[in-house]
């Protein structure tokens, strides 16, 4: 590891209850305009979490203490009950295709957290996966505490234990089965061997992280899963390893995929990481995967998203509603 690393690692890292909420509130009060926060949910299909998140953000940061200032879901296409849930739970909703019509939307977490940008007006953007288990309300204030005490700070992972659950019961974090597989198979060499200056980052690929909205205005985004990592690299190079920071939260559990699925977020990781490293000649991107019937084994190939959104400031809409 580098000595750089090493040195952020124990200055930039830090626990959820290191930054009391007292501590927050008075730092709110110091700053208010450039300490309003909203929390926003991309959600595909999550009516069984969604609510629970919802309501305990409410419950503990905006009714119990006034921390948050807005809660958004953002609803990707999803089928289920997931909007009435969220709105029952008292979170504003708003479907991926409201936002911004004029440019039809894309599939993908990323999309959803670009536009979620256009309708959302916190110097602090917190994103918070909407398929968690177990929530506390540490996974906001944890992250976003950095930012409010510390000017120097611009972007905050979660960092945290993922126990991966299976039907024969949890498996621990730290074993070879743990949760988190595409992070330790795939970003965590990646990081390793091309952005050396991110190695100390626990959970790379997590989606719980707070950004200062000034930075994300900058920043380009992969509309798949290849969002999280786009997103730490162009802020690693924006603004310097010094302004990352990640905080440990405890235990996340969530949804877990299937291994096909975790392959062609692999892939679609790898793909985020090759455009980054050269504009030049690239890999085809599409994976082939293999299922078994009862003939044999058939092969279904899969189109790698390598779709990204430019920094919101470039679009027309945002720059109006930003002068308005």
């Amino acid at each position: 590891m580098l000595e750089e690393v090493d040195s952020w690692l124990s200055s930039r890292s830090w626990g959820a209850g290191d930054r009391p909420l007292e501590r927050l509130l008075a730092a709110r009060a110091r700053d208010p305009r450039r300490s309003s926060v909203s929390v926003v949910l991309p959600a595909l299909n999550e009516q069984e979490t969604v609510g629970d998140i919802v309501r305990t953000i409410r419950r503990e940061l905006m009714e119990k203490v006034p921390l948050v200032d807005e809660l958004v879901v953002i609803d990707s296409g999803s089928t289920d009950a997931t909007s009435a849930v969220a709105r029952a739970a008292g979170a504003r909703v708003v479907h991926r295709d409201a936002i911004l019509p004029r440019i039809p939307a894309l599939p993908g977490k990323g999309e959803v957290l670009w536009r979620s940008l256009f309708v959302t007006s916190g110097e602090i953007v917190c994103f918070v996966d909407a398929d968690l288990k177990d929530f506390s309300a540490d996974f906001v204030s944890g992250i976003v505490g950095p930012l409010l005490t510390d000017p120097d700070v611009h972007f905050v992972k979660a960092m945290y234990d993922r126990p991966l659950e299976t039907a024969d019961g949890q498996v621990p974090a730290g074993t070879p089965a743990q949760g988190g597989r595409v992070t330790e198979l795939v970003a965590r060499p990646l990081l390793n061997l091309h952005w050396p200056k991110l190695a100390g980052f626990v959970q790379p690929l997590g989606g719980e992280y707070a950004v200062r909205r000034p930075l994300l205005e900058q920043l380009p985004f992969p509309v798949g899963y290849g969002v999280e990592l786009g997103l730490l690299v162009d802020a690693l190079h924006t603004v310097g390893l010094d302004a990352l920071a990640q905080v440990d939260v405890g235990v996340r559990r969530h949804r877990h995929q299937d291994g096909q699925a975790l392959g062609r977020m692999a892939a679609t990781i790898y793909r985020t990481a090759q455009l980054r490293l050269s504009r030049g000649h690239l890999v085809r991107p599409e994976l082939t995967q293999f299922e078994r019937y009862e003939d044999g084994f058939r092969p279904r190939t899969y189109a790698v998203d390598t779709e990204e959104r430019p920094p919101v400031r470039e679009i027309a809409e945002y720059a109006a509603r930003s002068a308005a």
